[in-house]
């Protein structure tokens, strides 16, 4: 029995470590400077709900349980805003850097599964999320058309799998240039958004760019999809 449980303790901390990884059902893997406008942009992830605590007595057990409920309830809540907003446009065309066996059109991992709204509803690797061709190479990024240009306040990206990884966000011009608008530390775990908001942009831009360092998260990252919010005046 102890060596059972000495066992079964070495794979749990295995698969902690190890990150987000393909389905084993998936094919073997294949082997610009930007000037910033927005001061003191904020990079937020919603909270995702906790997992209910162990509880020794059968009160201390029903309020985790209750509390739990009620995380997941604002959580859930949250996502709805998010995907309702009046303000917010889901991306309607994409390119990337690389994509997951070179994947292309509505293939499963290509950049044009960040268009639309969000698809994935488990934390973890799914087809219908973008994902870069290898993992854990470097610098890897997803470019983003919206229906229309806005003056924008925030970008909202759902990330999917091996969440944290994006360090750099831009929006574009009338002219096609390139501002950075957040630029740091990515706060985001599990199947959720990072959200980064900044002041009103002057011009009106209906294009995002979403870098990622694919090496600072170990496994595959992925992302699900990709938000803009802003107004026309």
């Amino acid at each position: 029995m102890k060596n059972h449980l000495v066992t079964a303790l070495c794979i749990l901390a295995l698969v902690a470590v190890v990150g987000c990884k393909k389905n084993s059902e998936e094919p073997a893997k294949p082997a610009a400077t930007s000037s910033s406008n927005a001061a003191s942009p904020v990079a937020t992830a919603p909270s995702a709900a906790p997992a209910p605590s162990a509880s020794s007595g059968a009160v201390d057990g029903s309020t985790a349980e209750t509390t739990s409920k009620m995380a997941a309830a604002d959580w859930a809540l949250k996502q709805d805003e998010i995907k309702h907003d009046p303000n917010g446009q889901w991306a309607i065309q994409a390119t990337a850097s690389s994509s997951y066996s070179d994947a292309q059109g509505v293939a499963s991992y290509s950049a044009n599964q960040v268009t639309g709204t969000p698809n994935v509803d488990k934390y973890g690797d799914n087809g219908n999320a973008w994902a870069p061709k290898t993992e854990d190479a470097g610098i890897e990024w997803v470019d983003l058309k919206f229906p229309k240009p806005v003056h924008a306040t925030e970008v909202r990206v759902r990330e999917s799998c091996g969440s944290g990884a994006v360090i750099k966000i831009e929006v574009f011009d009338e002219q096609g240039v390139a501002h950075s608008v957040w630029q740091g530390n990515d706060p985001t775990t599990e199947l959720n958004y990072l959200m980064v908001k900044f002041p009103k942009t002057t011009f009106k831009t209906d294009r995002v760019k979403v870098t990622l360092a694919t090496n600072v998260i170990p496994g595959w990252n992925e992302v699900d999809a990709v938000q803009l919010v802003g107004t026309g005046e």
